[in-house]
């Protein structure tokens, strides 16, 4: 399955705990107001997501300090994204089974990942089971709060996926909110 990547940061702070490669994957269907990357909404921006891209990541992934991956967007629950991230994130989970892999989705993971909605497919379930983390729910400008840890609005919630997964409701994260960025002098 095609799909485009908007970018690839290959030492981001931002998105999770630690040194970690996010890749920002292009198409959203949200249209959230104030959206802060509101040209990946478009499904054919960017660059075609390859087998050549997944090695780079793979490569990138490898040293020991980075923590793991980030999917962010665009909407990687969007069903055409699910169907190509698939494939990579069971590359991923297989290659390095111990790095977490985090995602972050507009749509919420009990009413819409789990139940009827434009976002479910055949590939939801088996996506969310390789998940170590999903922050969920569309940006809210009104609840935007530059404060918040890994998130940009109020609403949105860190779920442990595993944790969630076996207790089929929506389990907070409780890791380690305290890992400060790291700053370069």
């Amino acid at each position: 399955d095609n799909m485009n990547y908007a970018t690839i940061k290959w030492a981001d702070v931002a998105n999770g705990p630690g040194v970690r490669v996010s890749l920002f994957v292009s198409g959203c269907t949200h249209r959230c107001p104030g959206c802060f990357n509101p040209e990946a909404q478009d499904f054919g921006y960017g660059q075609p997501f390859t087998q050549a891209e997944e090695d780079k990541i793979l490569t990138a992934l490898a040293p020991a300090h980075i923590k793991g991956l980030s999917l962010l967007g665009g909407e990687p629950f969007e069903p055409d994204n699910q169907r190509a991230l698939l494939p990579f994130l069971r590359r991923v989970k297989e290659r390095f089974p111990d790095k977490e892999i985090w995602c972050y989705s507009g749509y919420t993971l009990d009413r819409e990942l789990w139940g009827e909605s434009r976002a479910r497919c055949e590939a939801t379930d088996e996506l969310l089971a390789l998940l170590d983390v999903l922050i969920d729910g569309p940006f809210v400008e009104a609840k935007k709060d530059l404060n918040l840890r890994f998130r940009g609005s109020a609403n949105q919630r860190i779920l442990n996926v595993p944790a969630s997964l076996k207790a089929r409701v929506p389990v907070l994260w409780d890791g380690d909110m305290t890992i400060q960025p790291i700053t370069l002098d």
